[in-house]
């Protein structure tokens, strides 16, 4: 008779230990976890070196002395090195006519290289795969390129795809997030993301200098990510994601139109690069770091802010004088390694200025930038390879990844290292030992550099002048 006064005691302990390890249980089941991922490395006969872009540059008739100066400034500061590569048509020289079937193979490439090259790593098979999210900006082909995929590989009938086009250099970041909320709500799920660019129908043929410029960043490249939430998978993973958050100004007129594929007054179809990008960069930036940094700084960090910022104000108020410098947050109390969005050279040293970082946290992404260039969306994860090959990612680590993409959109998320990562055969393994090089410094200057001393008057290029 004493059990059952006892049973009754011990029933709400019960239930509320059964529902505890509810709660935990279904946290295990929505973790975020990168298996593995591959970076694209496209063919040695896509490379555009100095000597071919100069090539590239003097079949364009739109051009005259002023654009080749511009150029030439451009190109020198962009800090893009010999190495990066290009869609095939404009190795071909067809780059004043490309055609969507160039879109499309350029496209096919990219996926059956990388997509095999992931697979046989993990070994899953495409039969696996519960979720397909396909991020390519600038092609929109029917059926979807993730259709593609989906029709190569033989995927199952019932797996959950997306298609995102138009997001821009910010788009890995939105394709995790779509990953990150169905492994919520669905348990025991993985899914392959795939992200690059098309840059054969977006290559620019005119002679506007907002627009033009986009040809000296932009560069060929891509990758592909396996995620799960499958707990049985955790001990095999590479990071675990902690948080995740995007900034969105598209509402602001400069913003908006910052960063905008149009039409130029000839009709040239091109990606417009405003004059006012540094600055909504830096709004959404800024926005972006407020909500990301309290959730991602030990609070010592966080409070030793809040103070320095309220004894600021007491002495500005007390003195009546704004010579006080502002108070910087450490993000290095709670970030390793800083994986920065390879946008050009002004990008990364803006970031770094406002991070306060060594040349230490930013060489992944200047030596990614020299090696491969912006290759839009996917970048980030080249950064990463880098700092993988140079063994710099060790269990508990975290890795702070930052993009921004027209919109205008600042994305950024923080990821665990799970375990010590070697160099694993990724995409800088045949050649990550000769870097960082001496200098990464430019030779169109050395060899272009005679063109600032031209005259407009008497300036002339002959059909057949050979580029030395």
């Amino acid at each position: 008779m004493d059990l059952v006064p006892m049973f009754l005691y011990c029933l709400p302990l019960l239930c509320l230990f059964y529902n505890l390890w509810k709660i935990f249980d279904k946290r295990r089941h929505q973790n975020c976890y990168i298996l593995d991922y591959e970076c694209y490395k496209p063919s040695d006969d896509r490379k555009l070196n100095t000597r071919f872009c100069g090539e590239v540059i003097r079949r364009n008739k739109q051009l005259g002395l002023h654009e080749y100066k511009f150029l030439l400034k451009a190109i020198v500061s962009s800090g893009i090195g010999e190495d990066t590569y290009g869609p095939k048509m404009v190795t071909e020289g067809r780059e004043m006519s490309p055609t969507l079937d160039d879109a499309i193979i350029e496209m096919d490439d990219f996926f059956i290289d990388t997509i095999d090259k992931l697979f046989k790593k993990t070994g899953i098979s495409p039969s696996e795969v519960d979720v397909l999210v396909v991020n390519i900006s600038m092609l929109a082909a029917m059926p979807s390129l993730s259709s593609r995929i989906i029709y190569h590989y033989k995927m199952r009938e019932d797996i959950k795809v997306y298609n995102l086009t138009g997001m821009g250099c910010s788009a890995s970041p939105i394709a995790i997030n779509i990953v990150q909320n169905i492994f919520k709500t669905q348990r025991n799920v993985q899914a392959l993301v795939v992200t690059s660019e098309s840059l054969s129908l977006g290559w620019y043929t005119g002679k506007d200098r907002s627009m033009i410029l986009a040809n000296c960043l932009f560069r060929s490249g891509g990758c592909a990510i396996l995620l799960t939430n499958k707990v049985a998978l955790k001990e095999k993973a590479m990071f675990k994601l902690k948080c995740l958050v995007r900034t969105h100004h598209g509402a602001k007129d400069e913003s908006y139109g910052c960063c905008i594929q149009k039409e130029d007054d000839q009709g040239f179809v091109g990606i417009h690069l405003g004059k006012n990008l540094p600055k909504a960069a830096t709004r959404a930036f800024i926005e972006n770091l407020k909500e990301i940094a309290p959730k991602i700084l030990p609070v010592r960090e966080l409070l030793r802010f809040i103070l320095l910022t309220l004894i600021r104000k007491m002495t500005q108020k007390s003195t009546k004088t704004g010579a006080a410098s502002r108070p910087v947050i450490n993000f290095k109390t709670g970030v390793d390694h800083f994986c920065l969005h390879t946008g050009g050279k002004a990008v990364i040293d803006a970031v770094a200025q406002n991070l306060n970082l060594s040349e230490h946290d930013i060489e992944p992404a200047r030596m990614t930038l020299h090696r491969f260039g912006n290759t839009s969306a996917s970048s980030i994860w080249y950064v990463l390879a880098y700092m993988q090959a140079k063994k710099r990612l060790k269990k508990g680590d975290k890795v702070f990844m930052i993009s921004f993409g027209a919109g205008f959109k600042c994305n950024s998320c923080l990821w665990e290292v799970m375990r010590d990562l070697d160099q694993d055969g990724n995409v800088w393994k045949e050649f990550i030992n000769s870097y960082p090089p001496k200098t990464i410094t430019n030779p169109f200057l050395e060899k272009y550099g005679w063109i600032q001393e031209e005259d407009p008057d008497t300036f002339c290029i002959p059909d057949d002048y050979v580029i030395p």
